[in-house]
């Protein structure tokens, strides 16, 4: 038995031996305690007892869990699912790559998030990885054009602000106390200690050299095998045919994978469905390189509008995850208005609602009694309070309210404004404003294109002043009609509004 120990740690310490060529030991220099666990689930459990550990309780399979509530798309081996449970083999380590093509992550970025969290949950270590080196180049899966070039400035930029978002949510998740229909699978989940490591890639890039990478990495690269992912296929079909540099993107990527695996123990890659390609040049390259298993990769559904479009910044309409381009009262709206028809798989892949209060809620849209669109308040009190925190959704959550016809809240001048940065607005004179016809004033700020238009919205009970029905439709504007003699709010049913600026 005792000889069986000493081999089983003197095989691990010989693949933890920093190797011979420098090429795999760049100057990167974590800022967190590197994991030295790789591939410990690789030895007998006869060794590991040998060694000292002891058996665990029955872990929660993050496989299962993702499978369940329509998470995975594939995954390279149904080896992850057993090593999943394995006590020996956990905690796994996941990482999933976001490059900072734009100044926040939008809506589609959502799920790589959502997933790293459910493996957090599952007792699990995770990293986001900011593509600072890849984000130079341009990831091509998906796209049908060549993603257009950002200066080094604005990749810096970029890759801060990611960075600071991703802390942000993932730091919320850790320490928010979830209510008791929020899933809550493993007791260690929340300690902030555990938190998700955030690294970027230009940290090893920077300092490897083309040549010793062509030597080292490309030999192990078929071009043949390049050439059929679905990615570069695609993009060789087309007129507009791909270039070198987007062509080595998936390995770039592949390396990226073997360098974590190698030196910070990372072993499981996650990632859009149109990431596979990608993942999968990763595995390759460890499997070829370092000659041992033990990698794996998992793709999720992508996220698709009911069109069958992705949402993302290129595709248009892109639902961003910072406040700074979206606020989180927009982004609340988005999700009270999905269709029915969405609501439940929403519910199930973007929120930590266990499956049996899903359940519930989709019974409930069945009722005789059900109240519209209370399924989608649920999603979106969810979803906002995940990724903007209990202020953001209580912004949110007052500013709906306040932009309600008929609400009885009171207006006052900073709700108002705080509604002007997410509905049209315009500034008139006092003097224009005070005594006129609010028709008048309703066509002059652009509210609505005619004044029969205007008068028809009265007749029909529609048009709102202050979130107050407006009965006659020769109703004069008084002062007392001004909040604080600054603003008034005009609506034209539920969606249409016009904040005016009295200057």
């Amino acid at each position: 038995m005792a000889a069986a120990a000493a081999a089983a740690a003197a095989a691990v310490a010989a693949f933890l031996r920093p190797s011979t060529t420098h090429f795999f030991y760049t100057n990167y220099r974590p800022t967190t305690p590197r994991c030295s666990r790789v591939c410990r689930f690789s030895l007998s459990s006869s060794s590991h007892q040998s060694l000292g550990v002891q058996p665990q309780l029955a872990i929660p399979n993050a496989v299962d869990i993702l499978r369940q509530r329509g998470l995975i798309d594939s995954i390279t081996s149904e080896n992850l699912r057993s090593v999943c449970s394995d006590p020996i083999a956990i905690p796994l380590k996941v990482y999933c790559g976001f490059d900072p093509t734009a100044e926040s992550l939008h809506l589609g970025n959502l799920i790589g998030i959502i997933v790293l969290s459910w493996f957090r949950r599952c007792g699990h270590r995770t990293v986001a990885l900011i593509g600072g080196a890849t984000g130079r180049i341009g990831d091509p899966s998906g796209k049908t054009l060549e993603r257009p070039e950002l200066d080094v400035e604005t990749i810096e930029k970029n890759s801060a602000e990611i960075r600071a978002s991703v802390y942000k949510i993932l730091h919320r998740a850790d320490t928010y106390i979830h209510s008791p229909n929020d899933e809550i699978l493993n007791s260690d989940s929340t300690d902030s200690s555990n938190s998700c490591e955030i690294l970027d890639n230009f940290d090893w890039w920077k300092d490897i050299k083309l040549l010793d990478f062509l030597r080292e990495v490309g030999r192990y690269a078929r071009v043949g095998t390049m050439m059929a992912k679905e990615s570069v296929r695609k993009r060789l079909m087309s007129e507009e045919g791909t270039s070198y540099t987007e062509f080595s993107y998936q390995l770039l990527q592949g390396y990226d994978f073997l360098h974590m695996f190698k030196n910070m123990g990372v072993n499981v890659q996650i990632g859009g469905s149109d990431q596979w390609g990608n993942i999968t040049a990763g595995t390759d390259l460890i499997r070829k390189i370092l000659q041992v298993e033990g990698a794996y990769g998992l793709t999720f559904p992508l996220l698709l509008k009911n069109d069958g479009s992705k949402f993302g910044k290129s595709e248009g309409g892109a639902i961003w995850l910072s406040p700074s381009m979206l606020s989180p009262y927009k982004f609340y709206q988005y999700f009270f208005s999905v269709p029915d028809v969405d609501v439940v798989r929403f519910l199930k892949i973007l929120t930590f609602l266990n499956l049996e209060e899903i359940h519930k809620l989709e019974e409930g849209m069945k009722e005789p009694g059900y109240a519209p669109n209370s399924a989608q308040k649920r999603l979106a009190e969810e979803v906002t309070r995940f990724v903007h925190g209990e202020e953001g959704l209580s912004d949110a959550l007052r500013a709906t309210y306040a932009l309600k016809p008929g609400s009885e809240t009171e207006l006052d001048p900073d709700t108002i404004e705080e509604i002007a940065k997410d509905v049209p607005s315009c500034s008139l004179p006092y003097d224009l404003v005070l005594n006129s016809l609010l028709v008048e004033i309703s066509v002059t700020s652009g509210l609505f294109g005619s004044k029969s238009a205007a008068r028809r919205f009265v007749k029909q009970g529609g048009f709102y002043l202050n979130n107050r029905r407006v009965d006659n439709e020769d109703k004069v504007i008084e002062e007392v009609d001004i909040v604080s003699g600054k603003l008034l709010l005009l609506s034209a049913g539920k969606k249409n509004k016009m904040v005016i600026r009295i200057s």
